[in-house]
């Protein structure tokens, strides 16, 4: 099959069950990692519940089309009609190739029932002239060995094999052994075991087990890590309250649902609490520990005893329901994050990309936030979401992070979330750091009149402490907002960090991660009424932050007129503001106004702008206000389901970052390496 410039990939396994969707599209989410245009087709599916094109549609917003049934395909084989077959395949991964780089296609598994299944992978391969990706399951005995027999059976056949994948590997196991004995075949990487993975939904449990619902809770995204029957009495129970226990007992055990409260109250997710023999919990108890017991927790009841009821649990498969996509971003990202992205690129042919999908960005992201190795102070560091954060940016390596705030209080905080500190997190009490920025915060508000008295209570809030740190250099950013207004975030920055060189205003930016490439959105959080003067410099700096992570931007000054058509105070200074934007900053590529479809519609803007060189194809939106900027940021995010960063602020003379209050772990991960980055530019822009 000649797909001119369009690559495939044939990802077949070494053996049944050894989680080929999953690694399949974790190649899909590792390419768009890299910048290219990736596309997957399912050719032949295996049973009815396979769900590959319904995660590739859902998740990648893929043009997939619909499998062969494995039925029909046995059916053609048996009638001599495998050329005919394998002419739809063909046509099939021809049509969903148009406009990517590489096509990921994913094979058959072979067992006893489907004998056929080998050949006809071979055949695909062959007839899609497809390089082969082996995946061997390397918690069996002889994956390596069966890895081995799998290449040669393929190279044998005349196709060639890109690499091998090790799926559901031990700590021990070791890329570069494996390559070794495979005589040379690229190791594209090995991918770790994790529970997390294969953890149920506590909705999972109560379907499987068909139990009734007595307390809904957080039922859909509390997950199962593992469960404890309630036999033995609470002292022994109590150690196994962690998070994502699931705990199995009678209605009547009023000590350990009382103990199952004590801990929820204390901010210890468990799964949630599974009444057997069709019990139900005693109102007095009920009433006492409903403040407890509402925090989230569910709570179920089925007409098994436990034994049985635990025994049920242990046989829920592992695949993943076609309705929890968070678990299977989750996967997808482990399978990406363990791919070698050296060996990738070396197997493919065309790695450009016109656009930065968002894929792309969260890598490059994390890569260059790990390069600059920053150090960030998080004065909100007794925060539950901060310190989960914290934790992940020291275990990744994307910043060395300082936690401000009580070590007790901490590793409470992380011990209720059944998290552990790494050796490198670094805690600061700010009552035994306080008092050596007093000096310094005196000297530097001076010219205020800044008293030492005054200068202590003010490092009484942390905020104003780690801008303090940050002003004599102790640390590189800081990020701030979990539970902090925006005015207490910027405020300090802007008397103690005060603007970069030539910036006048400190601005905001949200990178928004539509599903097909990255856009800047550019003042939402920051200036209410900006005016034109202002509004250019806006402009220059949301330029100048796109560029630096990695988007070409051209610029689109957004109003309700696009070009000369609108009249009014507000039309008139966005056209002024282009105007003073082009003559301040001839480089720039930048037009306005623009409404937002002429902006980001190639049809659109060819119509009402059509000599426009950012007309149809913005990068980078730049609003007249606040009130226009802040709606328009939260009504694409919550109608589109878009992920946004930020707000990343931009002027500042060294990087301050601000969060939402309602910011999710992952929202702070990425702000911290995006302060990180920051942190390594010559000022903030």
């Amino acid at each position: 099959m000649d797909h001119g410039y369009t690559q495939t990939f044939l990802v077949v396994p070494t053996r049944h069950a050894v989680g080929l969707t999953s690694v399949a599209l974790g190649i899909v989410r590792a390419l768009e990692r890299l910048g290219v245009e990736a596309g997957f087709a399912k050719p032949v599916a295996q049973d009815v519940t396979d769900k590959s094109n319904y995660f590739a549609r859902t998740i990648f917003h893929f043009p997939v089309t619909e499998s062969l049934s494995l039925q029909e395909s046995a059916e053609r084989i048996a009638a001599n009609q495998t050329g005919e077959l394998l002419e739809d395949i063909v046509a099939m991964c021809m049509m969903v190739s148009k406009g990517v780089d590489v096509l990921v296609v994913e094979g058959l598994h072979a067992d006893e029932s489907h004998p056929y299944a080998a050949q006809l992978n071979i055949d695909i391969a062959r007839s899609l002239k497809a390089e082969v990706i082996v995946v061997a399951d390397a918690s069996v005995p002889g994956a390596i060995t069966e890895s081995r027999l799998s290449i040669g059976q393929y190279v044998n056949e005349g196709c060639k094999v890109a690499g091998v994948i090790f799926n559901r590997a031990s700590e021990s196991f070791s890329a570069p052994a494996a390559a070794l004995r495979l005589g040379g075949t690229p190791v594209w990487g090995v991918v770790h075991e994790t529970p997390i993975l294969s953890a149920p939904r506590t909705l999972d449990v109560a379907r499987h087990l068909n139990a009734e619902v007595m307390l809904r809770g957080d039922l859909r995204t509390r997950r199962v890590l593992n469960t404890i029957i309630a036999a033995r009495s609470v002292p022994e129970v109590i150690s196994a309250l962690r998070p994502g226990t699931l705990v199995i007992t009678s209605g009547d055990r009023d000590d350990v649902i009382l103990a199952a409260a004590l801990a929820a109250s204390r901010g210890i997710e468990l799964a949630g609490l599974l009444l057997t023999h069709a019990s139900s919990i005693a109102p007095a108890v009920m009433e006492l520990a409903s403040p407890a017991l509402n925090t989230g927790l569910p709570i179920l009841r089925t007409r098994d005893d436990s034994f049985i009821t635990a025994g049920r649990i242990s046989d829920i498969s592992n695949a993943i329901p076609g309705d929890d996509i968070d678990r299977m971003n989750t996967v997808l990202d482990c399978v990406a994050e363990h791919l070698d992205p050296e060996a990738i690129s070396a197997a493919f042919h065309k790695r450009e990309s016109t656009k930065l999908s968002p894929p792309a960005f969260r890598y490059q992201l994390i890569q260059k936030a790990r390069a600059a190795n920053k150090r960030i102070v998080l004065p909100e560091g007794e925060e539950p979401r901060t310190v989960r954060a914290a934790v992940i940016c020291m275990e990744k390596g994307i910043a060395r992070c300082v936690l401000l705030g009580k070590r007790a209080v901490i590793e409470t905080v992380a011990a209720s979330q059944g998290i552990t500190l790494p050796d490198g997190l670094e805690i600061l009490d700010p009552d035994v750091i306080r008092g050596r920025y007093v000096e310094p915060m005196v000297e530097l508000r001076k010219s205020k009149g800044l008293t030492p008295q005054q200068a202590v209570a003010q490092l009484e809030d942390t905020v104003v402490l780690g801008t303090m740190m940050l002003a004599v250099d102790d640390v590189d950013g800081l990020v701030s907002g979990a539970v902090h207004t925006t005015a207490s975030t910027v405020r300090p920055a802007l008397q103690l960090i005060k603007t970069a060189p030539g910036s006048s205003i400190v601005s905001s930016v949200f990178f928004m991660l539509m599903p097909d490439q990255v856009l800047v959105y550019g003042d939402c959080a920051i200036n209410p009424v900006p005016d034109a003067k202002q509004l250019a410099e806006i402009a220059k700096q949301s330029s100048d932050s796109a560029h630096a992570f990695g988007i070409t931007p051209k610029v689109a000054m957004i109003s309700y007129s696009t070009g000369t058509s609108g009249v009014g105070d507000d039309v008139e200074k966005v056209r002024q503001a282009t105007e003073i934007a082009h003559a301040s900053y001839p480089d720039l590529v930048l037009d306005g106004p623009l409404q937002y479809d002429a902006a980001s519609v190639v049809d659109v803007g060819r119509q009402k702008a059509p000599n426009s060189p950012v007309a149809g194809q913005a990068t980078v939106f730049v609003f007249p206000d606040l009130n226009t900027g802040n709606t328009t940021y939260k009504a694409v995010q919550r109608s589109a389901n878009v992920v946004s960063v930020g707000p990343m602020l931009q002027g500042l003379r060294k990087p301050v970052n601000d969060l939402s209050r309602g910011a999710l772990v992952d929202d702070i991960v990425f702000t911290i390496a995006l302060t990180a980055i920051q942190a390594e530019m010559p000022a903030s822009a």
